[in-house]
């Protein structure tokens, strides 16, 4: 095993259900533990939810999210379990099977492909630019704060079409809703009390019904938006989503389209400080077309996707028993040494890069992939022009989340070319 995990420590079998395992960062040496020796693990949460099975390996991984007939989406994505009216109260286009998934990626696909993104570059880097300028000119800063959660929340605002004027707001709310298990993004930490009364809220939250009432205002017209935003397109298609549907769908883009970048920015940050080596080779431009794969597979901000087994199977040797919960574990897969030389030392010309951090090789691979994709490479960009070094001030702090992985606080000084 590397000497580079991040959060190496002689932790056993650190239970991976358990959000604590996760304050000093993703438990990766219980990981690689369970890859080699467990790697369909049964695994026990602490808090009485059902028992599940965690996939480890990145073969696995893709066979299981490549069989959506096997592996259903259809009763929740995520390690918690539902009643089938929170369910169907709670649900987007990711928690449906074809051919309903298809049907409602659809309307929002042509907003997010490849040809559309890149429409968006001079802008990201246009904004980018003043994020970094205004941050370095201070000095020392929060790298999350002043950097990685800049770019993402000012992007989703311009392709949602909202006002600039409701971003941080709408940021904080999506925290509080995604990070519903960390006591600084909410006062309602699902885990420590009964959020009995909000079941039928994305994620049992609280900020849901804040982000609900604001969708509301949005779908009957009562907010301006930019009428070539997405939400604009969705509420107007021929075939659109009603408004039950359109609040879970408005809620699953700010959270999403907000954490899961941010995280990959912050990933970069917390590297560059760690391996100075880094910061010349980006310098060098012979990395700008692989680095940012290679940054998004060792931050893998979305550690898993559950699926249920829809009848008796066999995955990776381990039979599985129809209505089996099953969690795809993609932060561990992007570690797995079976597929990637040396996988916890970052290598920024790493090519190929099959990484499974957006879910690839089936049909719920990241709608924003090439967003995130573009935004991680223009501000690596960024940083090599301006910087001539960062170190870090204080230790990260890292996401309490099984679910959402990231640094969400590092504290760094910087030197200027």
């Amino acid at each position: 095993m590397s000497s580079m995990i991040e959060n190496q420590r002689d932790d056993g079998f650190l239970n991976i259900a358990d959000h604590d395992s996760y304050t000093d960062g993703v438990p990766h040496a219980s990981f690689a533990r369970l890859r080699e020796q467990d790697p369909v693990h049964y695994t026990t949460p602490t808090d009485g939810m059902k028992s599940f099975w965690s996939v480890t390996r990145h073969a696995d991984i893709l066979e299981a999210n490549g069989k959506p007939e096997i592996f259903s989406s259809a009763q929740g994505i995520r390690i918690e379990d539902q009643s089938r009216e929170e369910y169907l109260a709670r649900r987007t286009f990711q928690e449906t099977d074809p051919p309903e998934h298809r049907i409602t990626r659809k309307l929002v696909n042509p907003a997010f492909s490849r040809p559309a993104i890149i429409q968006y570059e001079a802008m990201i880097r246009q904004l980018a630019a003043e994020i970094v300028d205004a941050a370095i000119k201070r000095g020392e800063f929060d790298a999350v704060d002043a950097i990685a959660k800049q770019l993402p929340m000012l992007m989703l605002g311009r392709i949602l079409g909202l006002p600039d004027a409701d971003l941080e707001w709408l940021v904080e709310k999506g925290d509080a809703l995604i990070g519903n298990t960390d006591p600084d993004f909410t006062d309602h930490v699902v885990d420590k009390m009964n959020s009995d009364a909000y079941r039928f809220m994305p994620f049992r939250s609280p900020a849901g019904v804040d982000l609900y009432d604001y969708a509301e205002t949005v779908f009957a017209g009562r907010k301006s938006i930019d009428p070539q935003g997405v939400l604009h397109r969705v509420i107007s298609a021929d075939n659109g989503l009603a408004l039950e549907d359109f609040r879970n769908f408005f809620c699953l883009l700010v959270a999403a389209g907000n954490d899961t970048t941010r995280y990959s920015i912050s990933m970069a940050l917390y590297l560059l400080t760690k391996h100075p080596e880094l910061l010349p080779q980006l310098q060098s431009g012979s990395v700008d077309d692989t680095a940012a794969d290679e940054i998004i597979r060792l931050a893998s901000p979305t550690m898993h996707f559950r699926r249920t087994a829809t009848r008796d199977t066999v995955l990776g040797g381990t039979k599985i028993a129809e209505g089996d919960k099953v969690v795809l574990w993609f932060v561990s897969g992007n570690r797995d040494a079976a597929v990637f030389d040396d996988p916890h030392r970052p290598r920024l010309d790493r090519h190929p890069n099959p990484n499974v951090a957006f879910g690839q090789g089936g049909p719920h691979f990241c709608l924003g992939m090439w967003l995130a994709r573009l935004e991680v490479k223009v501000v690596l960009q960024e940083l090599a022009t301006k910087l001539a070094g960062i170190e870090a001030l204080d230790a990260p702090r890292w996401t309490r989340s099984n679910f959402i992985c990231g640094v969400k606080s590092l504290p760094v000084g910087v030197r200027v070319r």
